[in-house]
């Protein structure tokens, strides 16, 4: 029975391992797209030759990927829930510190999975939101100065509010910009720290001392993190308030 048990944490680990990893590749990938997406309408907007695409293959790509990664997480959340019924199912020890300390840590891997893809997703739905409310604008104005009898002095107002809204754009793309290199840099630290952090697990399973002193890493690990995460957003909101006004 206990082998039996044994076996069935360990396909369940498994499973959740194959996951996670196919969710690295995948929110890589996707981070990549939305970042090419993004560079891609910009130049089209800056030619005047070229009109704003909003039906693109890069589009229908980003709705593509987006539902596969929904998917893995689901999958994820599954494999997660099977192994909290495991850890608190009749004939295993309620106090086993080393199972517990694995479901943890694949709650947090979850967690982080789940906070990026919507953070990288809405970035980009923001980004295609205003590219499109900007050629909107520049249709207007275009259509305004083709049209007979042209108001010179509205023209100038309509573009000076078109360029405030460019300027606008191009800070808002920059902050952006240094957003997705630090997370890509905390995604690089990420592959690391997974590596270190299993070995420490081995060690924890012989140490009862050593896997308290993980906890207590674990726990200060996600106050800095939720310390640069409010730093960052209050940084972002201060950079918005500034652009629109």
């Amino acid at each position: 029975m206990a082998a039996g048990s044994s076996n069935y944490w360990e396909d369940l680990r498994k499973q959740a391992r194959q996951l996670e990893n196919e969710l690295d590749l995948k929110l890589v990938s996707f981070s990549k797209l939305c970042t090419s997406s993004r560079d891609g309408r910009r130049d089209r907007y800056s030619s005047d030759t070229t009109p704003l695409l909003n039906g693109s293959s890069q589009d229908r790509m980003f709705e593509t990927m987006a539902v596969e990664i929904e998917q893995l997480l689901g999958k994820l959340t599954g494999i997660n829930d099977k192994m909290a019924e495991y850890t608190n199912s009749a004939g295993v020890p309620s106090l086993n510190a080393a199972l517990m300390h694995t479901l943890q840590r694949h709650r947090d891997i979850l967690q982080d999975y789940t906070h990026e893809f919507h953070k990288t997703k809405a970035n980009f739905l923001a980004i295609r939101e205003r590219e499109n409310l900007l050629g909107s604008v520049r249709k207007d104005i275009e259509s305004y100065k083709s049209g007979s009898g042209v108001n010179n002095r509205r023209t100038e107002l309509f573009l000076k509010e078109h360029e405030h809204l460019r300027n606008s754009d191009r800070l808002i793309e920059e902050t952006i910009s240094i957003a997705m290199a630090t997370k890509e840099n905390m995604t690089s630290q990420r592959g690391m720290l997974k590596s270190i952090q299993s070995k420490m697990n081995t060690l924890a399973n012989r140490f009862p001392a050593v896997n308290s002193l993980i906890q207590r890493i674990n726990l200060r690990k996600r106050r800095d993190s939720f310390i640069l995460g409010s730093i960052i957003g209050i940084c972002t909101i201060l950079l918005l308030l500034f652009a629109f006004h």
